[in-house]
């Protein structure tokens, strides 16, 4: 399904088609703090529509997902990697979609602190 999306203060807008069939949410030392919901979608599903100028990168561990913040806000509502074929791919936090019903779904748990 196509979904629009975006951080809080709305200078980063995408749209983004996804499945929400399966998200997940992960207990790593980053996503246990954070919180977000993720579903992963490849990255020609997902269009950034505006505030591109206004991300700012943060990458950690082994550096290879670039997650992107609002300068504004803060917000981080998607991050850009590779799956293990080296195909792109986008995880959008499913929080920062529009009209979503958050109890609707039943996000998977990811044991990502063991990796």
């Amino acid at each position: 399904m196509r979904y629009q999306g975006g951080c809080h203060c709305g200078k980063v807008r995408f749209s983004v088609e996804v499945d929400l069939s399966s998200p997940i949410t992960c207990n790593c030392s980053y996503c246990a703090k954070r919180g977000s919901i993720l579903a992963f979608t490849p990255a020609e599903n997902f269009a950034l529509a505006s505030g591109a100028h206004d991300l700012s990168e943060y990458r950690f561990n082994s550096r290879t997902i670039e997650h992107l913040f609002c300068s504004g806000c803060g917000m981080e509502s998607f991050a850009r990697g590779t799956k293990p074929d080296g195909t792109g791919m986008v995880a959008v936090n499913v929080r920062c979609l529009d009209g979503v019903d958050l109890d609707a779904l039943r996000p998977h748990q990811v044991d990502g602190r063991s990796r």
